[in-house]
């Protein structure tokens, strides 16, 4: 069994019309979120094997306070074709996973996360897909279960166990 966790970076600040999307930081509502996160994967053991991220400015702090947080050490695979990426990109970079890798993190970008979210489930509990066909807040976590192989992985082919949403946690 496989696991993807698709994480949307935390809320990002606006304030500073010099900086171009990909330098934007998080504000401070993002960065608690980012910490509320971290806690919340630390709790349910939700421990990653693999982290691939965008390149962004907010997706590296979303991690950094994250990982803070949940006390992880990992060194994330930036890659820039997560930065706004479209599903395709997050599906090539699964499809080329070892199978020894058991739970992948991938940290990115609307509407691409969400679309692939959408996308590779096909079942799991009513409650959580119902929020998931809705919106995909900033700080949002999807995790989805597969039972064969990051090859095999394809629309309809996850079972949802669980949508997260930042704001619910406390």
């Amino acid at each position: 069994m496989k696991t993807l966790m698709l994480l949307r970076h935390a809320k990002s600040a606006w304030s500073n019309p010099a900086l171009g999307d990909h330098d934007r930081p998080l504000n401070e509502r993002g960065r608690k979120a980012a910490d509320r996160m971290g806690r919340y994967m630390a709790e349910e053991g939700l421990t990653p094997d693999l982290v691939c991220s965008s390149t962004s400015a907010r997706t590296r702090e979303t991690w950094r306070r994250l990982s803070a947080a949940a006390g992880y050490d990992h060194e994330p695979r930036f890659e820039r074709s997560l930065y706004l990426g479209e599903p395709r990109d997050y599906l090539q970079i699964l499809h080329a996973l070892p199978d020894r890798v058991g739970r992948v993190l991938m940290l990115g970008h609307s509407p691409g996360i969400e679309t692939l979210a959408r996308a590779l489930t096909g079942d799991g509990d009513q409650a959580d897909m119902v929020a998931l066909a809705g919106s995909y807040p900033t700080g949002a976590l999807t995790e989805i279960v597969f039972d064969d192989g990051w090859s095999g992985v394809q629309p309809g082919s996850g079972r949802l166990r669980r949508f997260v949403r930042p704001r619910l946690l406390d």
